[in-house]
């Protein structure tokens, strides 16, 4: 009798672990809700939410594509300007030594009470959402890059100047493919954070979108709508981050090879 090598049960149990944890939160859910006669209004049962779809889900389409198209507009931009920043600031020491303290203060900042400053600068439109996405998405991914820029192999870069290599060469094919790693895992968090930054927008800024959709449906305790959208905005979320894992699979790929 044959069995199924150990890598591939190993995969199956990645898949099935989380589905039947889901499964069996909303079962409970539902079982609850109904049991204990809880009002849709305090807390929809998973059923409820599910026939909500069939009231909403032109709605829920149209607002799902402005915040995805602004969340996916924020994510490459702050990634590339994360870039750019971690090349500065690692260019040299005398860059690194001005700048990174006040980077790191950033960091530490609550982003979210910057939010209305954003919207007092730029106004109510999309820019205001933009900018600040990208604001608070940016900071990860130039963290996350210097880091690995600076943690490249001391003997591989000791190795390239004996080497006579120039500063672009061991920029290429020294540092950053050690820094890949970091610069993966920095846009992980930022592909979340954006479109964390243009809901908070549209909490703030907007007609539309997702974060727009959700107060409109609390004013009017349409609460099943706001789980709804909730869950709209999961897949949303889940699509910058797709592109991030998609990405390192191809790095990993292009290094190895």
């Amino acid at each position: 009798m044959s069995t199924l090598p150990q890598d591939r049960r190993e995969h199956i149990l990645t898949l099935a672990l989380p589905v039947l944890l889901g499964v069996a939160v909303l079962g409970v859910w539902q079982v609850v809700t109904q049991a204990f006669s809880i009002s849709p209004v305090l807390l929809p049962a998973p059923s409820d939410i599910v026939s909500s779809f069939d009231d909403i889900a032109g709605t829920l389409a149209r607002n799902a594509w402005v915040t995805g198209s602004e969340a996916l507009v924020a994510f490459f931009l702050s990634a590339i300007l994360g870039v750019v920043a971690a090349l500065v600031l690692t260019s040299s020491a005398v860059v690194f030594q001005a700048f990174y303290p006040h980077v790191v203060m950033f960091q530490i900042i609550p982003k979210i009470a910057l939010a209305p400053l954003f919207v007092f600068w730029l106004g109510f439109d999309s820019p205001s959402r933009l900018s600040y996405s990208i604001f608070i998405s940016f900071f990860p991914v130039a963290l996350a890059t210097m880091t690995g820029l600076n943690r490249a192999d001391a003997n591989a870069l000791r190795l390239s100047r004996a080497l006579t290599a120039s500063r672009w060469q061991i920029l290429f094919q020294v540092q950053v493919p050690y820094a890949l790693p970091y610069f993966f895992s920095g846009l992980k968090i930022a592909a979340t954070m954006s479109v964390i930054g243009i809901v908070v927008g549209e909490f703030i800024s907007s007609k539309r979108g997702l974060g727009h959709y959700i107060l409109y449906s609390q004013s009017h305790s349409e609460t099943a709508h706001i789980f709804a959208a909730m869950v709209v905005l999961c897949i949303v979320g889940l699509i910058p981050y797709g592109i991030a894992i998609g990405g390192e699979r191809l790095a990993r790929k292009w290094w190895r090879g």
